[in-house]
């Protein structure tokens, strides 16, 4: 029995067929915005390389359960009545990184729940979903008025691919604005908005939506026995591989997982402190518990670091040029994310030669440094398990482990902890704990790091106090 699982995240997207848990095929793509009205989610390009790769897999008439995982800050309008559910768009889903939505801000501010209420800090651009649905409503009012529903982006794909429509918590609850974590219901801003009525009713991430239609079994050949889940946040897929399968565990632990995004997630602990101006937040995982949360954006800073220092994102940081780097005090600061994470509003500084021997050890140890601080912002005890692509640069993790010698580090036995944990949902009450392969960290024992940190911070200090 063959089963799949769809990750559309924000620089690449995955399909991953599995049998009885074992990894079949896996086919990847990059995934970009497209110009138009305003940026916009490549939703056609995605569906028809998600149509093409079915149609060439000579097993896609065997798979009988499908599900997708997709990032945040992302929801479609749709009409719900449409004929063609391909062409039921009513606007371009909007890229999250268009800081156009800002020209709302002002009036934004008006409707906008405190952070007591929603823990959603205010983030730039998209990210908080709801400002992007407040800018269309008024820039749109009469494409906005048209929709019937709101879906969030796993919800939305579930949908086109037949399913019914279907709201869930996980999407809802990623600092859009929309969502109380601590009530479990949507925020004020929803119904000062009158947006209540475009939401379908709550669904559990793991709920079958119904089957493949017929006009996507003629386009993709999977069949219409094919279910369809409700589908899940790409980090909280990575998060419920660690959840207890009873679901009474007092046990914190922390969950990074990374891609575009480095977010730390901690479990069973409270959310009294988290603060907005730190990006720390609450996300909620899949029986609707807050997560306390940090974020930066991970794997975008490290591109960015290593194109402005001429290296090769490719290519791996060598554990001779990481000392170099210390030694020599090579370091960049942040931000390189225009406005996210514990340092949003500084401004970058490149602290080394304009083009050193290896730009990737000087973004291995910037990312190891941000994810230590992120750790710091939760107060974090228990063990740090490490997900995603991060994997990919053992130096960094052997970093994080010797910048965190009072917790054990833990790393993932493979880098698809988003897809797996979203493969758990198609058996979800018979599932079992998914993560046993587990691999002990090793911490490094580079010299001299501790005072390399002291003086990252120093340099983060002064250039904050010109």
């Amino acid at each position: 029995m063959l089963n799949a699982v769809v990750d559309i995240g924000k620089t690449h997207i995955k399909l991953l067929v599995l049998e009885d848990g074992q990894q079949q095929a896996c086919f990847t793509s990059k995934n970009a915005p497209q110009d138009g009205l305003y940026p916009q989610a490549d939703t056609d390009g995605i569906w028809q390389w998600l149509c093409s790769t079915l149609n060439t897999y000579p097993r896609t008439g065997e798979i009988s359960a499908l599900v997708v995982t997709t990032h945040g800050a992302t929801a479609a309008l749709v009409n719900h009545n449409a004929q063609d559910r391909n062409t039921a768009l009513v606007l371009p889903v909007v890229d999250y990184e268009f800081d156009g939505v800002e020209e709302c801000n002002g009036d934004y501010a008006g409707v906008r729940p405190d952070f007591s209420e929603t823990l959603s800090p205010q983030l730039p651009a998209g990210l908080n979903l709801g400002r992007q649905l407040f800018w269309l409503q008024h820039k749109f009012a009469d494409e906005f008025a048209s929709a019937t529903h709101i879906l969030m982006y796993p919800q939305y794909w579930a949908w086109r691919l037949g399913g019914e429509p279907a709201s869930e918590v996980t999407s809802l609850g990623c600092h859009t604005d929309l969502w109380q974590p601590q009530g479990q219901d949507y925020s004020s801003l929803v119904d000062k908005c009158q947006w209540r009525e475009y939401f379908p009713p709550l669904r559990n991430a793991w709920d079958e939506l119904g089957y493949v239609s017929e006009q996507v079994a003629q386009q993709t050949g999977l069949s219409t026995t094919c279910k369809l889940y409700a589908g899940i946040h790409d980090s909280n897929a990575s998060l419920l591989r660690y959840l207890p399968t009873d679901n009474n565990s007092n046990q914190t632990l922390n969950v990074i997982s990374s891609g575009t995004w480095t977010i730390i997630m901690q479990t069973n602990r409270p959310v009294d402190n988290l603060k907005a101006a730190r990006d720390t937040l609450a996300n909620v995982d899949v029986f609707g518990r807050p997560v306390s949360c940090a974020r930066f954006m991970g794997g975008r800073e490290y591109e960015t670091i290593c194109q402005l220092l001429g290296g090769d994102i490719g290519m791996g940081a060598e554990a001779a040029a990481i000392q170099q780097a210390i030694d020599e005090r090579w370091m960049v600061t942040p931000d390189f994310s225009h406005g996210n994470g514990p340092f949003g509003h500084a401004q970058p500084a490149l602290l080394c030669p304009d083009k050193p021997p290896s730009p990737q050890a000087i973004a291995t140890l910037y990312c190891a440094l941000m994810i230590d601080q992120r750790l710091n912002d939760l107060n974090a005890s228990g063990p740090v398990y490490i997900e995603g692509a991060f994997l990919k640069n053992p130096v960094l993790c052997e970093l994080v482990a010797q910048l965190r010698p009072h917790q054990k580090v833990m790393l993932s036995s493979d880098n698809t902890g988003t897809v797996m944990g979203a493969a758990a949902l198609m058996n979800f009450n018979h599932r079992q704990q998914q993560v046993t392969d587990l691999v002990p960290c090793t911490p490094a024992t580079f010299s001299q790091l501790a005072q390399y940190k002291a003086d990252w911070y120093h340099a983060i200090a002064t250039r904050a106090a010109q």
